[in-house]
């Protein structure tokens, strides 16, 4: 049975500080990809971005593994249907919800990953759902809502459409972590990533290659400055990123290193802004604060019952 490897030379100071950088890069990315849906179709873009991803994550695994982990049948389908839900549906919905919807929305939705992580936590594993937990539920969901249904004509308009997609991706990439959390006990994370990303990428590639998508000179290489955004968003998002996300988990452990997640929204948010010039509003800044405190509440340790 593969364990993971022990840490050497990694403080958690230090760790944290890198993790820091890595929800920097997340919440830039999700920038990034709004920009790409202007130069390419949804499944190329998803393709693309996998694809780098996977490239920059094989040579530093294999440098560093030596080759494909063991696996038994059973993991390696564990594997696949991880795949699905976190790599191929995930990527189609993150990318066509950007598309319809914008940068800011996409960032608060997102927030709602670890309070949708703990609720697949307590319906999946018999964690403890209490009433803390359900104000954080509502709360994190009323915040999301608010932002949704903000919109002029909102309900099944294209921005409402899009808002839904983003949700959708991220219970897709939560109910696959419960996959993730049973592979966790008996091979390493490194070694799940990779295989989740190399089957999520190949499904995304097949999809593409015998899809509707146009896949001509003009539609694979739209100029260089979006090439530069699939590499940024490939290599340093989605490859470092997850690289330092699996570091993290094992040096401080898993519940320390999910809270990092509370900063991807803010610099999300703030580099939409930025970058794209996109409006805050009320409605923005009360779901914000909503599925921010929310989160906090519904993913807070369960005190343990005195004895």
């Amino acid at each position: 049975m593969n364990q993971p490897a022990p840490s050497h030379g990694a403080t958690p100071a230090s760790v944290q500080a890198w993790m820091l950088l890595a929800m920097v890069l997340w919440g830039v990315n999700v920038s990034a990809v709004k920009a790409l849906t202007a130069s390419f179709e949804t499944l190329p873009l998803a393709a693309l971005r996998m694809g780098v991803a996977c490239c920059a994550l094989s040579a530093i695994v294999l440098w560093r593994r030596g080759g494909w982990p063991r696996l038994t049948a059973r993991q390696l389908a564990t594997m696949a249907g991880c795949a699905l839900l976190m790599v191929y549906g995930n990527q189609i919905l993150f990318a066509q919800g950007l598309l319809r919807s914008t940068a800011t929305n996409g960032a608060l939705i997102m927030a709602l990953s670890p309070l949708v992580s703990a609720l697949m936590a307590a319906l999946v594993f018999g964690e403890r759902f209490t009433p803390r937990r359900m104000v954080g539920v509502a709360l994190g969901f009323a915040g999301v809502a608010a932002v949704v249904l903000s919109h002029p004509g909102a309900g099944l308009s294209s921005a409402g459409i899009g808002d839904l997609m983003l949700a959708l991706s991220v219970v897709s990439f939560a109910v696959g972590g419960v996959g993730v959390q049973r592979l966790a006990r008996q091979i390493d994370p490194l070694s799940i990533s990779w295989v989740i990303y190399m089957i999520g990428t190949l499904m995304l590639v097949v999809h593409t290659v015998l899809g509707p998508s146009r896949l001509g000179t003009a539609q694979l290489f739209p100029g260089a400055w979006p090439w530069a955004l699939v590499l940024f968003s490939g290599i340093a998002a989605t490859a470092a990123g997850n690289l330092i996300w699996n570091r993290a988990i094992s040096v401080i452990g898993v519940a320390r290193t999910a809270v990092f997640l509370y900063w991807v929204p803010v610099f999300g948010v703030g580099f939409a802004a930025l970058l794209l010039g996109e409006v805050l509003t009320w409605w923005h800044l009360f779901g914000f604060a909503a599925v921010m405190t929310g989160t906090w509440l519904g993913t807070r340790p369960v005190a343990a019952s005195a004895p």
